[in-house]
């Protein structure tokens, strides 16, 4: 019997003894393209999660600086409230406390910013409001006062703070120091102290020890006169004071509310006019208001008959 031999040569997976091929492991072409397609998709979500994290971290950095920047302005303005003291001198003699509409906003009969509440039909009436506080301690009176610049060219609503000091013995420095905060520029960096910029409302209501909101109508009864205090008439909803000799509200609630940082970059980068004012009007969702009563300890109750 004749051994045949058979002899099978595999190359590149060909077996040429006719017996059945094993083929190679591969990917095909349409396999690659599929694998490829779902990778792209994949790195677009990734990068889609990446930058939204990325903004949201940026928007809570920014939004911390805000609350920050408010908070300390806020914090040095009921430090100087806590600190008020009377004058003790005659009436219309030197201001103890004033508060008053910005003249510099409404003077040319121009309307404060009004902003429609989202999901209502209510407005907010951004009032901005300067005032003036006295303050003594030892031998030294300081005149402190807050001033809110709507035709800042440079910035949107910066608040300036007014700080002036003089000695006891000087004469008349608690009048000298009422006068100096409302004749020295802006520009005198001596007394005046840039804090925080885009600053929409800054208003101050006074209270008497009941808890009463000191108005021009605060004369009827059952309320007594007050003693020498001035009132302005009611104005955008609030109203102006001026506080001689004894005279201190047993209260103080201040209202300060300021734009997000990037709405106020997106403001800034409007010309100033009905552009900047309208696109304000519609970003009410991008304020952040601080209010706080503060109680002041020097009030002389004898003042409120």
């Amino acid at each position: 019997m004749k051994n045949t031999t058979t002899i099978i040569r595999c190359r590149e997976g060909v077996q040429r003894s006719g017996l059945p091929t094993v083929p190679r492991a591969a990917f095909t072409l349409v396999e690659v393209l599929v694998v490829m397609t779902l990778l792209s998709f994949i790195v677009i979500a990734l990068m889609g999660v990446f930058n939204s994290t990325q903004a949201a971290f940026r928007a809570s950095l920014t939004q911390t600086d805000v609350l920050e920047s408010g908070r300390a302005a806020m914090n040095l303005i009921t430090g100087d409230l806590r600190a008020m003291s009377p004058s003790l001198g005659g009436s219309n003699g030197a201001v103890n406390f004033y508060a008053g509409n910005n003249s510099v906003q409404l003077g040319s009969g121009a309307t404060p910013l009004i902003q429609p509440l989202i999901a209502s039909s209510k407005s907010r009436t951004n009032v901005l409001q300067n005032f003036f506080i006295l303050s003594r301690e030892n031998q030294t009176w300081t005149g402190t006062g807050y001033f809110v610049n709507p035709t800042a060219t440079n910035a949107i609503n910066p608040l300036y703070r007014f700080s002036m000091s003089m000695s006891a013995s000087a004469f008349n420095s608690p009048a000298q120091l009422y006068a100096n905060f409302l004749n020295a520029a802006l520009t005198n960096q001596q007394y005046w102290s840039r804090l925080v910029d885009g600053v929409v409302t800054l208003r101050v209501r006074a209270y008497d020890p009941d808890g009463v909101w000191l108005t021009n109508g605060y004369f009827t009864p059952p309320r007594a006169l007050v003693k020498n205090v001035s009132f302005a008439p009611i104005d955008w909803g609030e109203v102006g004071f001026t506080m001689y000799s004894n005279a201190l509200p047993a209260a103080v609630e201040i209202e300060l509310a300021t734009l997000e940082d990037r709405t106020l970059q997106r403001a800034e980068s409007r010309p100033m006019g009905p552009l900047r004012n309208q696109y304000l009007t519609e970003q009410s969702s991008k304020v952040h208001v601080f209010r706080q009563r503060v109680a002041i300890p020097n009030v002389d109750t004898a003042a409120y008959p």
